[in-house]
């Protein structure tokens, strides 16, 4: 293998709890009466896109919402409380990115979170991670479709002429496991704080901790 690809701000840093209370400050600003606990907020990660599941959820509720305009007010909120969260890297991220350098890896950020978000977690990170430490860094604006579509992974792949044989994903959640088997990617499961209870079994390994060994290997027969 030659590339590690991380799927998302999450394989990162843990945003999920803060990306969560994100979504109930939105619901409060646009009057509606809705809170996710954490419980719910589990069942609800199991399928991809805030967008989306803010407008599924509406229609569950039978109410008529700005899905967009709501999702817009999380992202802002999110944006804003990153850069007082004091937020780290994830255990075994830094290693396993100064590693991979050192091996000659090439490294990846693929994912279809705005590039707002993005900006918002490296500044966050301060001097523990910057975008130069990434060959490519994808975002939303790039591709035409979000994940679990494979697209991200596919316009990765081309633009920095990889194969994807060549590559292993990192990912947390189990639309970006499917978007990366999608696009013919090894991919190794690190699942959030948010996102552990999840069936990961189509991905090729699991992992509690990153470590540039188990990441390139991503199954225990390779």
């Amino acid at each position: 293998m030659s590339a590690i690809l991380f799927g998302s701000i999450s394989t990162i840093a843990d945003t999920s709890e803060l990306q969560r209370e994100a979504f109930n400050r939105a619901f409060e600003k646009h009057g509606l009466d809705w809170q996710w606990p954490r419980d719910q907020y589990l069942e609800l990660l199991e399928t991809s896109g805030g967008e989306q599941r803010i407008a599924e959820f509406a229609e569950a509720q039978g109410e008529d919402v700005d899905a967009a305009a709501v999702h817009r007010s999380k992202s802002e909120i999110f944006q804003s409380s990153l850069a007082d969260s004091g937020i780290s890297p994830r255990p075994g991220v830094l290693e396993t990115i100064r590693e991979s350098k050192e091996q000659g890896f090439r490294l990846g950020l693929v994912t279809t979170t705005s590039r707002e978000n993005v900006d918002a977690l490296l500044a966050a990170l301060g001097g523990d991670l910057a975008e130069s430490d990434f060959d490519l860094v994808v975002d939303a604006s790039m591709v035409d479709q979000p994940k679990p579509d494979p697209a991200a992974y596919v316009f990765a792949l081309d633009r920095m002429n990889e194969s994807a044989g060549g590559c292993v994903a990192i990912e947390d959640n189990l639309g970006g496991v499917e978007a990366a088997k999608a696009a013919g990617l090894a991919c190794a499961a690190f699942p959030n704080r948010n996102t552990a209870s999840h069936d990961f079994s189509h991905a090729d390994r699991v992992l509690e901790r990153l470590s540039f060994a188990e990441a390139r290997v991503p199954s225990p027969e390779g």
